[in-house]
């Protein structure tokens, strides 16, 4: 077995796969994407960390690969539709670099508070001004955390140390847990109404919208100073360079953008309040040793043994049970996708109903699937193997039956949330060639798509509201690619899932809520 490594790799990786027989190693950093296409034909393996971009150019190349190791969390730069369509595994070091990474929010934290750059360049420059750098303690404010994971919870627990009060928004962290912790669960708006630091350590949003965008800003406390080692794209630039020179925003300390590497005219850079750091979260040296040591040694247990850890695009199963359950993973994880972003608080119960026959089969993978699902919203970082160690650390139980009484669809996969507000419920199927489809949300049934962008609406089933309803999105520009009714009587309610070929922005949002006869709108992308 052949394994290529085309980006810089600590040396302890590179030798744990030299000394293994039967694997043999090539190390070809900064090559072009025409170099490693010519090149990757002969490779089994292929290491990279973030510079290598695996495009589906390369991977159509690759003629013998089998697998694709991420010295590191992130796989943005590994086209994954494109090796799953293949068969490559694509694997990830998810636990390498979270001490590293909160290390170095708190260190931007304390950069910030006390002007650290800034003053470093003065006296570095000649002056001496230490009027010009005043600064704030961090001792007794209150430090907001979107994103209780496993960075985010470093976090807390150093913030904590400074005698900081900390204030987390995260719907899927349990009241008993936060307790634990000695953090505040709080809704979005009350986070950044309360914060005097922010701390970003959320996944990106489903759409690839701003977390923090001109309305978010609008009602943070006056002074708020921002750290975001987590996603670019989380936060609009604009809207931040404006609510700094509105005074809402006193700083921002930045080391990650939604393209890197950040552009020479970006609205970002000269602007005094933000500290700008070129994506440092995991470059320490024990971070890299820890990636490095952890991508090589899954890469030689899965080459030599078949086994499969970490991976990101498919479960660890044998090829033929994987090859008849395949569909119901895909389902399952966009049926997970799909509730989470109807259910609104902390979730407490997952409950999984398998009927027909895919209740004939290993449906653990599935399971998985959606839970990966329902925690992709929340959670950076998930993989077909650690979703569920997450879902029971955040203390989610997980309910699963199965049925084989007769019924309308061949196989049908029901996955009801239950949260401190409630409870919502979505039933998918498989269609014709491995289609996807939804047969009821809660009590109403359907035969609907299921697509990238969606709104699900509930209102009174009175005349004119679909006419409304198409003719707010069509003043806006989003088309209407399905419309799929439900009710259970007339006259009463009614469900619509409409199939729209863009993201409605949050004033149509509004607008649609507005609406008369509207009762709930919810934006749901897959």
């Amino acid at each position: 077995m052949k394994v290529l490594v085309s980006d810089n790799l600590s040396e302890n990786g590179v030798d744990l796969l030299k000394q293994e027989d039967g694997i043999e190693v090539d190390v070809k950093t900064g090559m072009s994407e025409d170099e490693l296409i010519a090149v990757i034909p002969a490779y089994h393996g292929l290491i990279v960390r973030s510079a290598t971009k695996v495009t589906p150019k390369i991977i159509e190349a690759a003629t013998n690969l089998k697998v694709i190791g991420r010295a590191g969390i992130g796989v943005d730069n590994i086209n994954l539709e494109a090796a799953g369509k293949k068969g490559i595994i694509v694997m990830n070091t998810p636990e390498g670099n979270v001490i590293t990474t909160g290390e170095h929010a708190m260190a931007l934290m304390m950069s910030m508070s006390r002007n650290i750059p800034q003053a470093n360049a003065s006296v570095q420059s000649g002056e001496w001004a230490p009027k010009k750098f005043m600064g704030v303690e961090l001792h007794d404010k209150t430090l907001g955390i979107i994103g209780l994971g496993r960075i985010g919870s470093i976090v807390a627990d150093r913030a904590k140390a400074f005698h900081m009060k900390v204030v987390v928004y995260d719907p899927f962290i349990p009241q008993e847990r936060a307790a634990k912790m000695g953090v505040e669960i709080a809704e979005l708006k009350d986070v950044l109404a309360r914060a005097d630091f922010l701390s970003l350590h959320a996944p990106a949003t489903a759409d690839g919208s701003a977390l923090l965008g001109k309305a978010e800003f609008d009602i943070v406390k006056p002074g708020l100073r921002i750290v975001n080692c987590a996603r670019g794209s989380l936060i609009d630039p604009d809207a931040l360079v404006q609510a700094i020179k509105d005074k809402k925003v006193a700083q921002a300390a930045l080391d990650v953008y939604v393209k890197e590497p950040l552009a020479q005219d970006s609205v970002l850079r000269g602007v005094p309040e933000i500290i700008l750091t070129p994506h440092l979260g995991a470059s320490t040296e024990e971070a890299q040793e820890k990636v490095a040591v952890a991508v090589a040694d899954q890469m030689i247990d899965f080459l030599k043994y078949g086994n499969v850890r970490n991976a990101v695009n498919m479960p660890s199963i044998d090829a033929e049970t994987l090859n008849r359950i395949r569909p119901y993973l895909t389902l399952g994880e966009e049926l997970g996708k799909f509730v989470s972003q109807l259910v609104e608080g902390a979730v407490e119960k997952v409950a999984i109903q398998y009927k027909g026959d895919v209740a004939g089969v290993n449906v653990e993978p599935i399971t998985t699937s959606i839970l990966k699902g329902i925690l992709s919203q929340y959670v950076e970082g998930l993989n077909m193997v650690n979703s569920p160690f997450i879902a029971k650390e955040r203390g989610i139980d997980v309910e699963e039956s199965k049925s084989n009484e007769d019924m309308e669809y061949t196989s049908t996969v029901a996955v009801s949330v239950i949260s401190k507000n409630g409870e919502r419920s979505v039933m998918g199927s498989i269609f014709g060639k491995g289609d996807s489809r939804i047969v009821k949300i809660d009590e109403y049934h359907f035969e609907a798509l299921l697509s990238k962008h969606m709104l699900i609406l509930t209102n009174n089933d009175a005349p004119g509201v679909i006419g409304n309803v198409g003719n707010i999105l069509g003043k806006n520009q989003i088309n209407i690619a399905g419309f799929h009714l439900g009710r259970l009587k007339e006259k009463d309610k009614a469900v619509s899932v409409i199939n729209i070929d863009s993201s409605p922005t949050s004033e149509v949002m509004r607008e649609l809520k507005d609406t008369p006869n509207i009762l709930s709108v919810n934006s749901v992308t897959l």
